[in-house]
Order: structure tokens, then sequence, then C-alpha cells
């Protein structure tokens, strides 16, 4: 529940934010595209998170509670603070701190993970930056393309809808594996089962703790217009399904977030970073992860007594 009120903000917050869909609309569509996710892409991810970074014969029923249960605290925070928080390094932290605590930590997965954590938000932010910056400023040599939106305004509403529900489905492809990965992992539950149950808890989520998150993107950092915001849901929803299939936990939030920023560079708004709001997920950012992680190393030390 708590990754879904997160996940929610990227996939709608830009067509809530303009108007397009309401609440109780956004979570129905978005329970739905991230169960189908979950469901066709989901099972790499949680390989990793099930197995990969603590070997799945030290995932006991003991060490999964402390994995979500320092996980779970750190997000309820962020969503407490009202923002989009990254559920794959709380989670990946989280998973870390317990392994650490044990002494049974596959160092070797980082080496698989990390390139992916700092490529692909760079990634995101150059190929957002170069597509973008071919449609903006308006110029001779694209005015065609502004002809063309104005014509079809309805056309780039339905874009802009398509692609929360492209994002909404990526989301599921990856973050739904962060609650399944470690029960997986344990033998409590099949993977195929837990991507089924869990993903329409996410809906849940968004229902309960999504709408302020939404409102805190979508109104207080930038409001994007329906086209830079289709872009940016297009290339993030994009590079996160092929970190799913390729069985990387990453992070949706980040990669949208230097999505919009390189939306921003073009356009010249880089005061955007220096806003309260963006502080205050930056800040989020740092500070969740390492409470999770030492969250799971503290109470592993103190419950499992190692």
């Amino acid at each position: 529940m708590n990754m879904g009120g997160s996940n929610m903000t990227p996939a709608f917050a830009a067509v809530y934010g303009a108007k397009l869909i309401k609440h109780r609309q956004a979570v129905v569509w978005f329970t739905l595209f991230v169960a189908l996710g979950g469901l066709l892409l989901g099972y790499n991810v949680v390989r990793t998170l099930g197995g990969g970074i603590i070997p799945a014969g030290y995932m006991t029923l003991n060490v999964v509670l402390l994995i979500i249960l320092s996980s779970s605290i750190g997000l309820f925070i962020a969503n407490l603070l009202k923002v989009p928080e990254s559920t794959s390094w709380t989670t990946v932290f989280a998973i870390s701190g317990v392994g650490l605590a044990l002494g049974h930590l596959n160092y070797s997965i980082y080496l698989k993970i990390a390139p992916f954590w700092i490529g692909l938000p760079l990634i995101s932010f150059a190929l957002t930056y170069f597509l973008y910056k071919k449609i903006y400023p308006p110029r001779q040599e694209n005015l065609y393309l502004y002809q063309a939106f104005l014509s079809h305004k309805s056309k780039v509403k339905s874009l802009a809808i398509f692609s929360s529900f492209y994002i909404a489905f990526a989301a599921g492809t990856n973050n739904v594996a962060n609650a399944v990965g470690p029960l997986a992992g344990a033998g409590l539950i099949s993977p195929i089962f837990g991507l089924l149950i869990v993903g329409p808890l996410f809906g849940l989520g968004g229902l309960v703790l999504g709408k302020k998150i939404m409102k805190t993107v979508g109104e207080e950092i930038v409001p994007l217009g329906l086209i830079s915001a289709s872009l940016v849901s297009l290339v993030t929803a994009s590079l996160l399904v092929i970190a799913s299939a390729l069985g990387i936990p990453q992070s949706l939030v980040q990669l949208q977030a230097l999505s919009v920023m390189a939306i921003g560079s073009v356009k010249h708004e880089n005061h955007i970073v220096s806003q309260a709001a963006s502080r205050r997920i930056f800040l989020a950012w740092a500070i969740t992860p390492v409470l999770a992680f030492s969250l799971a190393y503290g109470l592993t030390k103190i419950f499992l007594r190692i």
C-alpha cells in the first residue's frame, strides 16, 4: 500500500493536475495496469530480490518480516511527508541491512545493479533532453508539429492518458516485486500468486495515500504540459520495462525526476531543483533508504540475536 501511494504519482500526477482524470478513476486504471505489469514481467525482479541479495536459504520468515517492516516504515514516512520515494532503493537497502547483519550478503549483485542505478537516470535525462529539444522552443523547422498538436488536441489528451497507463504498467513490472520478492524467496508464497494479490494492494495505497502526493508533484513542482508529460512518461516507462526484463530493481520516481529536470533544462527552468517541494523530495530520497537499512540492520541484531 505504501508503494502504491508513492507509485501512483509518477503515473497520473500530470493528467490529474491537468484535470483529465479524477483521483478515483486514476486509482482504478492504476490498479489494473500495475497488476497486469506485475503478472507479465514481474518475475525477474522477484527472483533478484528473493535470492540475489541474500541467498534464498537464509530468507526465513523472521528475516522477511524484518525486511518488510523496515522498508514499510521508511516508505510510510515518505508518504507522510507527501513525497514520492524510490520503493526499489528502500527495499534493496532494507534487504542489504538484514544481509549485512546476518553476514550473508551477496556483494556481487551490486556490480549488476549499481550501473543501472547510475546509468538509467542519466539516460532518462539525456534522452528526454534530446527529444524535447526537437520540439522546443518553437522554430521554423518544427512548426508543423505545433500545427499538428493544435489540430489534434483530443489525440494529445489521449496520448497523455495512454502514457499514464504505460507508466503504471511499467511500475507493475518492477515495483510489485519489492513486496513479493522477499516472500517468494522465503518460500512463503509463489511468485505468480504473490504478484496477483499484491497488485491490487498498490491500488488501495493509491486510493488512501496517493492523492496528496500527486498534488505535491502535479501542482507544487512543475505543472507539465500534456506533451512534455507524455514524453516523460514514455521515456521513463520504457527504461523501467527494460530494467524489469533484466531483473534490475529500479527507481521509477528517480527516472522520472531526471526526465522532468531535462524538460526544465531545455526550458531554462532550473529553479525547479531549488523549490521547497523539490528539496523535500531530495531529502526524502537521501534519508529513507538509509533509515530502512539502519532499521533492518538494528532489528536483525536485536531480534535474531546475531
